[in-house]
């Protein structure tokens, strides 16, 4: 097995794992929609958080197939969701920045649904697991529960520089303003002094 191949399978593993998870820009007065074919009966989570831009906020809507709203919410931060399907069909949910005429949006999200396939060959088990296979699955769970820390602070990470970077901008602008001002105070202040102990010479009559 030569590495190309081996390349070519982690990354086709990599993308069927991250499939439904994304970071996506939501332009000013922008809107995206994204889509999910759902079972009647499943289980799905819907997840956001907005990263960088603006207010941190944007509007977000739950469709299910016949366009019936399940979810809604204006101006959040931050949410997470979570809905049982009553039909089979094509479930969307719209993020929307139509609100904002000039702030771009950074947007996380993660769109689970149903539950996780277990680990190849427990879950066809009809008998008790051995020692080996439970310290397996739970090794698998707290190795998925990581990778969710792992997103979380990464996010938190980018909100946090983002909003340090906007600060010490303000703070450099704020300075340069101040730096100019205090040179034109003192030199208004100079030559007005100046104007004061200047010799002022009598006129001479003709």
């Amino acid at each position: 097995m030569n590495f190309a191949f081996i390349i070519f399978i982690v990354c086709q593993i990599f993308r069927e794992i991250t499939g439904s998870e994304l970071t996506f820009e939501l332009t000013d007065n922008g809107k995206e929609c994204f889509y999910e074919e759902i079972k009647a009966n499943t289980t799905a989570v819907i997840e956001f958080q907005v990263v960088t831009g603006g207010q941190y906020d944007v509007d977000v809507t739950l469709f299910d197939p016949k366009q019936a709203v399940l979810y809604e919410q204006v101006k959040t931060q931050f949410d997470s969701h979570t809905f049982t399907a009553q039909h089979t069909g094509v479930y969307s949910v719209c993020f929307s920045n139509e609100f904002s005429t000039f702030s771009h949006k950074l947007v996380y999200m993660d769109f689970q649904v149903g539950d996780e396939d277990p680990l190849p060959g427990i879950g066809e088990h009809v008998t008790a697991l051995t020692q080996m296979e439970t310290s397996a699955v739970d090794t698998h769970k707290f190795l998925n529960l990581i990778i969710d820390l792992q997103t979380h602070h990464r996010l938190r990470e980018a909100q946090g520089r983002k909003r340090a970077e906007d600060l010490n901008e303000r703070v450099l602008l704020w300075s340069i303003l101040e730096t100019i001002s205090i040179f034109i105070i003192t030199a208004s202040q100079t030559i007005m002094l100046k104007s004061f102990f200047s010799e002022k010479r009598p006129l001479v009559g003709r």
